[in-house]
C-alpha cells in the first residue's frame, strides 16, 4: 500500500483515539533486573473495523498475499534486510517476519538495527516475531530466566512475572511478537514437548498459560502454540507429522484446556501445529479447515491464526506437501491468516509464496473473501503497533 494512504489510515486512528479513547493499563510485574531503556508496548485500543477494512481496500491482491507472509532469511545486513521485505510481487512489502538465532547478535542495541532495517514504513510495521520461550528454544542469549519446566513448581502469579519481565526484554528490540508461550499438555516425562510445556496436566497448564499471557499483555503480541495440542501427538514435528487417536469430545476435556485459558487471557495469535488428530481430520491442523472452526466458532479465538513454519510441512516426508507455495495456499483456505515460512527457504521463497497466493486468487483456487479476511486480521494487529508509533 501507498504511504500516503498508510498516513492518511493512521491519521484517522490517532484522531479517534484522541477524541476520546484511552488505552487501559497493563499490569504492571515488579521487575527483578533493571528496567530496559526502551520498551515498545502493544497499544490499545485495537483499530476500528472501518480503519482496518479501509487500509485492506487500498491494497491489490499482490499486497494483500504479501501481508499475510511471515517469513525469515539468516541476515543481519540492514540493506538485505530492506530488500527481503519489499520483494513481494510488484515490490510489495511482506507482512511479517521472524528472527532466528542468526538475525542476533551479542546485545539487545543490534537486535535493535535489524527490527529498525525491517520496518519499511513507520506508518505500517510489520509483524516481527521471535520464538522466545526461555531455556530450550531461546533466541535471544542473555535471557537467563526460567522456562517450561522450570516454571512448571511455580505459582501463576510467578509465571506471570517472568514472562512481563521477558516480554520487556523482547519488545526493547523493536520485536512485537512472541511465539513463547507453549500451550501443549505433555502426555508423559518422556514426551517431545515436556520440557518445554508451562504444565504437566491440562488444568496446571491452563492456569500458567493464562498467567503468561497476562504478563506480555500490552507488552509484546502472545502466541499460543501449537494448536490444537502437540502433547497429545508423539513425535517431533520438524520431521515427521505426528497423529493421535483422540478424539474430539477427549480432546475438549483435557488439551483443549489451556488453548481456552490463552484465549480468554486475550492472547492475540495462535499458532497452529503440523499434527493430526485423526478423528477429528486425517489432515493436520495446520491444513485442516475443521480445526479453524473449531478455534473460531468455539474458543471464540478472533485474533491472528498462524501455521507453524511450514518449511517443516515440507520436511515431513510427505509428497502432498512438498511444495511451500501449494502449502501456503493451502493453508490459507483452511483458515489461517498467516503462512510462517523458515526452514530450506531462501530470499526467493516467501516472495514465491506471496507470488503463488496471488495467483491462486486469480485462478479461483482461493477465494478473494477468504484473502481479504486474512489481510484484515493481520492489518488490525499492524495497526495497533501503528497507532503507538504515531503516538511516541
Amino acid at each position: 500500500m501507498r504511504r500516503a494512504v498508510w498516513a492518511s489510515v493512521v491519521a484517522m486512528l490517532a484522531a479517534s483515539m484522541l477524541a476520546g479513547c484511552a488505552p487501559s493499563a497493563a499490569p504492571t510485574p515488579t521487575p527483578t533486573r533493571a528496567t530496559p531503556t526502551r520498551v515498545t508496548p502493544v497499544p490499545t485500543p485495537t483499530p476500528t473495523a472501518d480503519h482496518v477494512d479501509d487500509a485492506v481496500d487500498a491494497m491489490s491482491v499482490e499486497e494483500q498475499a504479501a501481508s499475510v507472509v511471515m517469513g525469515h532469511v539468516p541476515r543481519t545486513d540492514p540493506a538485505a534486510l530492506r530488500a527481503f521485505m519489499t520483494s513481494g510481487p510488484g515490490g510489495a512489502d511482506l507482512g511479517g517476519f521472524i528472527l532466528m538465532g542468526a538475525n542476533v547478535g551479542g546485545d539487545p542495541a543490534q537486535v535493535e538495527a535489524v527490527t529498525d532495517a525491517l520496518t519499511v514504513d513507520p506508518a505500517l510495521p510489520p509483524l516481527i516475531a521471535i520464538d522466545q520461550e526461555g531455556g530450550a528454544v531461546s533466541r535471544l542469549p542473555w535471557d537467563t530466566l526460567p522456562a517450561g519446566r522450570g516454571l512448571q513448581a511455580d505459582t501463576p502469579a510467578q509465571t506471570r512475572d517472568v514472562f512481563a519481565e521477558r516480554a520487556e526484554m523482547v519488545a526493547v528490540t523493536g520485536i512485537n511478537t512472541n511465539f513463547g508461550v507453549i500451550a501443549d499438555v505433555p502426555m508423559r516425562p518422556s514426551s517431545f514437548i515436556s520440557s518445554r510445556a508451562l504444565g504437566t496436566d491440562p488444568e496446571s497448564s491452563a492456569a500458567r498459560v493464562a498467567a503468561a499471557v497476562a504478563g506480555e499483555q500490552g507488552i509484546v503480541f502472545s502466541t499460543l502454540k501449537h494448536f490444537p495440542g502437540h502433547g497429545a501427538a508423539p513425535g517431533d514435528s520438524h520431521h515427521a507429522i505426528p497423529t493421535t487417536p483422540m478424539t474430539l469430545a477427549q480432546w475438549r476435556d483435557g488439551d483443549a484446556k489451556p488453548f481456552i485459558a490463552g484465549v480468554d487471557a486475550g492472547a492475540e495469535l495462535l499458532m497452529f501445529g503440523h499434527l493430526a488428530y485423526t478423528a477429528v481430520d486425517s489432515a493436520p491442523a495446520s491444513l485442516s479447515p475443521r480445526w479453524h472452526a473449531i478455534a473460531r466458532d468455539e474458543l471464540g479465538f478472533d485474533g491472528v491464526m498462524i501455521t507453524d513454519d511450514l518449511g517443516m510441512l515440507s520436511s515431513s516426508g510427505v509428497a502432498a506437501y512438498r511444495d511451500p507455495v501449494a502449502n501456503a495456499v493451502s493453508a490459507l483456505a483452511a483458515g489461517n491468516d498467516m503462512v510462517l515460512m523458515v526452514a530450506g527457504s531462501t530470499a526467493k521463497t516467501a516472495p514465491a509464496m506471496a507470488a503463488g497466493i496471488a495467483q491462486a486468487v486469480q485462478d479461483g483456487a482461493l477465494t478473494a473473501d477468504r484473502l481479504r479476511d486474512a489481510a484484515e486480521h493481520v492489518m488490525a494487529l499492524r495497526m495497533r503497533v501503528a497507532a503507538l508509533r504515531q503516538a511516541q
